[in-house]
């Protein structure tokens, strides 16, 4: 399906299921995206980060994702930005050119690189959804579990787990639970979803679960100076 095909499905979509108008409240101000530089063989992965942009929209919640204008990163960013959400993209500057990212939409923002991209992002918001992707995406998504864990952070954490797509990713979770290499309380720091509506109901429900070890840990880095302790991160 091509592009124009889903923004109209997402658009009819959108129009069935509007009612007085009003945004929905949320606890969140900023939610920071992962996801595809690529749009995926399924045209249910395009529609999911459309539909994932109008519903941020309707409860207010600005957009915070990695810049570029193309794949499911320019869906969603599209689809923020033209229901009049805030966009904040966080680029590296090897890869600021248009000719690399394309016109993006909302707020650009340079950092010096990969590292500090992902803490810039994780500074500005107050959860995170990956959406369907591939390395980079899981990358990201893994370092916010891992700072989660080390309670480093307690922001909610939320898989898009689009047809199934996920399914493998959570079941090598679980059998590393079950395996002993991460606690159950570890296991709850992932919240999953079929659905953009249900995820974000889910993130707007959750509650860290933290060990005496991990609230430890943060606070060894912490005065060695690793992560500072005024650090939006340390939220």
């Amino acid at each position: 399906m091509e592009e124009a095909q889903v923004m109209a499905a997402a658009a009819a979509n959108k129009a069935g299921k509007k009612g007085g108008g009003k945004k929905a409240a949320s606890r969140f101000r900023r939610v920071c995206v992962f996801c595809g530089s690529s749009p995926g063989k399924k045209a249910a992965y395009q529609l999911a980060a459309i539909q994932l942009g109008h519903h941020l929209v309707e409860r207010g919640i600005d957009l915070v994702y990695g810049g570029g204008s193309v794949g499911l990163m320019g869906l969603i960013s599209r689809a923020v930005h033209n229901g009049g959400g805030h966009v904040l993209g966080v680029v590296p500057k090897a890869v600021l050119p248009r000719e690399l990212i394309g016109d993006t939409p909302g707020e650009l923002k340079a950092v010096s690189g990969m590292h500090q991209r992902k803490a810039e992002m994780a500074r500005h918001s107050d959860a995170f959804i990956a959406l369907p992707g591939g390395y980079g995406t899981l990358e990201e998504l893994l370092e916010v579990i891992t700072w989660a864990q080390l309670g480093i952070h307690s922001k909610p954490v939320g898989l898009l787990n689009v047809d199934g797509y996920y399914d493998s990713l959570l079941s090598f979770i679980d059998k590393a639970v079950e395996e002993g290499f991460v606690a159950p309380a570890a296991r709850h720091i992932i919240v999953s979803a079929a659905t953009a509506h249900d995820l974000l109901a889910k993130l707007e429900d959750y509650v860290p679960v933290h060990d005496a070890s991990s609230v430890k840990l943060s606070w060894e880095m912490e005065q060695i100076g690793i992560y500072s302790p005024k650090s939006d991160i340390a939220r």
